[in-house]
């Protein structure tokens, strides 16, 4: 990342990631704890309202600071960055389709001085990883609404002050005829049904939980999740969740590199046989970031211009970009993990080397199973047979 195009909040993420979740990343990882210290500091310097607009007391930032951020964190711990992503996508989801409902602008005005943080509740027991399929349904009744949801996994269910829950609008609505609906933490309960014990992403806390909820049905929000999905959603976790992978492999990269060097140090004059695998990966990371840093720039310049590109971000084309955008990162930061363990050798296998690429692999691994790669690539088949050529 640029100093010269560094933004001042960006460099205070950059100082949390540093002085707060690194120091903590063993600890989040081997007792797979929520990262709470770096939570706490992120809400004390006002990040967790980093997508809320400024009029409303947020900071007003846009896709490629976010991304910066995501980056930034997940080099670091990789749970803090994801943890931060998935809250910001909320956030991003109730920003741009509240449609100017009065409810909500409340909301986020509260969310900016409370610094609150809002957890997804897409998956459930029986869908098999499908978002755009709900079994639940909101059943309302006058003003009030009661939803329940088994859940396969609620990330930072526990930890989380609202929650964003997908179901069926009706009780006799299709699957895919969904609603978004805001429950905040005296409406609902949690009911763990599993554990979180996993190889990576560990510190993320996701277990799967029973919901039960009830609230004021302002609380759904009034665009069909149809849209939210496709125009926010979708974008912003691809986009996000990649910068998070971006930043763990530039954590593995930077080991590899301090390897080789050491190895250069031992023996002067000589250039180390594992510098050329360190120049190979050097090289897909390069790539991987440039990916990265295109597509965020791109959603960005859309989201800035809502007039004009509306249909774009609803465009098949634009979905087969985020869904190639996900596969390709995800695939890539695990092959950049194992390069760096192959050009670490031994030191990059022992856990209590300072050269250990064990954590970056297994949290790693997690970004082909964050919707399922071969679901995205058969939605990818189907698409492209209809995409027109440009």
């Amino acid at each position: 990342m640029s100093k010269a195009n560094e933004s001042p909040h960006v460099a205070t993420a950059m100082r949390i990631a540093r002085e707060v979740a690194g120091p903590q990343a063993a600890s989040v990882d081997r007792d797979a704890r929520f990262p709470r210290e770096a939570l706490d500091a992120l809400k004390e310097a006002r990040l967790l309202s980093a997508f809320v607009p400024k009029a409303m007391g947020g900071l007003g930032l846009g896709m490629i600071e976010l991304s910066q951020m995501c980056e930034a964190l997940a080099q670091h711990c990789a749970s803090t960055g994801m943890v931060f992503a998935m809250h910001q996508i909320q956030v991003a989801c109730l920003v741009r389709h509240a449609n100017g409902v009065g409810f909500f602008e409340r909301y986020l005005k509260e969310l900016a001085a409370k610094q609150y943080l809002i957890a997804s509740v897409t998956s459930e027991v029986g869908i098999g990883g499908e978002m755009r399929t709900s079994i639940c349904a909101v059943e309302k009744s006058g003003d009030r609404f009661k939803l329940d949801k088994d859940a396969s996994t609620i990330s930072y269910g526990e930890h989380a002050d609202d929650l964003l829950v997908t179901a069926r609008a009706a009780p006799d609505a299709t699957p895919n005829d969904q609603a978004l609906v805001l429950v905040s933490k005296p409406d609902y309960s949690l009911e763990r049904t599993g554990a979180w014990d996993t190889l990576g992403m560990r510190g993320t806390c996701s277990p799967p939980f029973k919901m039960r909820s009830t609230g004021s049905a302002e609380r759904i929000l009034p665009a069909p999740f149809a849209d939210i999905a496709s125009q926010t959603m979708v974008p912003f976790s691809h986009i996000l969740w990649a910068s998070c992978w971006l930043g763990i492999s530039t954590a593995a990269v930077s080991k590899a590199r301090a390897f080789v060097r050491n190895q250069a140090r031992s023996k002067p004059g000589q250039t180390p046989p594992s510098a050329m695998r360190l120049a190979e990966v050097a090289t897909q990371l390069q790539m991987m970031r440039a990916n990265v840093h295109d597509v965020a720039s791109e959603c960005e310049y859309l989201m800035n211009h809502p007039e004009s590109s509306i249909d774009v971000l609803s465009s098949v084309a634009f979905a087969v970009k985020m869904n190639n955008l996900k596969v390709s990162t995800s695939e890539a930061a695990f092959q950049i993990a194992h390069r760096c363990l192959g050009i670490c050798g031994i030191m990059g296998y022992k856990n209590d080397s300072k050269f250990s690429i064990g954590i970056h692999m297994r949290d790693s691994m997690s970004a082909a199973l964050m919707v399922s790669n071969d679901r995205i690539l058969s939605t990818n088949a189907a698409m492209l047979l209809v995409l027109k050529d440009d």
